[in-house]
């Protein structure tokens, strides 16, 4: 098989309810000079066993010891052939034309590191929600990526190899090992390796139209860890201010703020008003200006915390399932 020019790198730990899904939306692309890479994880449940269910010669089977999403990424990484690198977590989904339509945009524009698209959000079962991500697309600057991540989640982006090597690094303790994903995170590996392509590494990233990827929010989650989700992200903002902090004293306070409303939002949908309350509370204390920068999303976030405590976390868990079905 000549070198693909799309490599999809899914890593797989215990996913065996959504992996054959998964594999199911690479396969059905429209377009087809793609390799996907399913890199298992060391996990304990039937994912591999769904996964050698399926026979296409495009398919590449690798394993290792758990290392995390950010350590099976790397293995992903450093077999691919293809220019391009797709991302895709392997409970989420990808919509037929997602691979096609970022070839186009990166083989238009050589000066676009990183190309992504919004995301439509799903339950468990697969039902769509009635929210989604819909980013700025253009004119992204690197603070604008510590402060809001347009990426939005780790399925979104298809990556330039040619840039995203830029930022390779050896593994500490392991110098053969090439990486590209920081593995000592096990969450926030994701808008750490795009601020550092970004300040570091000045790769460009850029956005096009259409929800071009399923992104399941499924409860108990990892993105469920709403504490260890903000701890990881402060350990990401430390990391930020070792190697540029006069970029993190100028944005850092600000992406703060945004992060906690985020996770506010986080836990309105799993039913912990309480939570949510104090999570915005400190929000606004420590960046006010969320609420001219951003005043739809800042009061319709302040609504929903006020409406949750008036009512009680069963109730409102209650009318949020009209919204987010299972994942509510």
């Amino acid at each position: 098989m000549a070198n693909p020019r799309i490599s999809v790198v899914m890593p797989v730990y215990n996913v065996e309810l959504y992996v054959a899904d998964a594999i199911r939306s690479v396969l059905r692309q429209s377009f087809t000079d793609f390799e996907l890479i399913v890199v298992d994880d060391g996990g304990s449940d039937g994912s591999m066993e769904i996964v050698r269910s399926f026979h296409d010669p495009r398919i590449r089977v690798l394993s290792q010891p758990n290392r995390g999403l950010a350590g099976a990424r790397n293995t992903g990484i450093a077999a691919a052939r293809g220019d391009y690198i797709a991302l895709l977590d392997s409970d989420d989904c990808f919509h037929p034309d997602k691979l096609r339509l970022h070839f186009i945009h990166l083989e238009a524009n050589r000066a676009i590191g990183v190309s992504y698209a919004g995301s439509r959000l799903i339950d468990r079962f697969g039902n769509a929600l009635s929210v989604a991500m819909r980013p700025q697309l253009t004119g992204i600057t690197p603070g604008l990526i510590l402060q809001r991540n347009p990426v939005g989640n780790g399925s979104a982006a298809v990556l330039r190899r040619r840039d995203i090597d830029r930022a390779a690094f050896s593994e500490p303790g392991e110098p053969d090992r090439i990486c590209w994903f920081d593995e000592s995170f096990r969450q926030s590996e994701d808008i750490e390796f795009w601020t550092r392509l970004a300040v570091r590494h000045r790769v460009a990233f850029e956005g096009i139209e259409g929800l071009l990827t399923d992104y399941r929010i499924v409860s108990g989650a990892l993105s469920a860890n709403i504490v260890q989700q903000y701890l990881s992200w402060e350990a990401m903002l430390r990391k930020v201010t070792a190697y540029a902090p006069e970029f993190a004293a100028q944005y850092g306070t600000s992406a703060r703020a945004y992060q906690l409303r985020y996770l506010a939002r986080r836990a309105i949908q799993l039913g912990d008003t309480q939570f949510a309350s104090s999570l915005m509370a400190k929000a606004l204390r420590t960046g006010p200006h969320i609420v001219v920068a951003e005043p739809i999303k800042t009061m319709t976030t302040l609504g929903a915390v006020v409406a949750g405590n008036l009512l009680g976390a069963e109730r409102f868990r209650e009318l949020a399932r009209v919204y987010l079905k299972e994942a509510a």
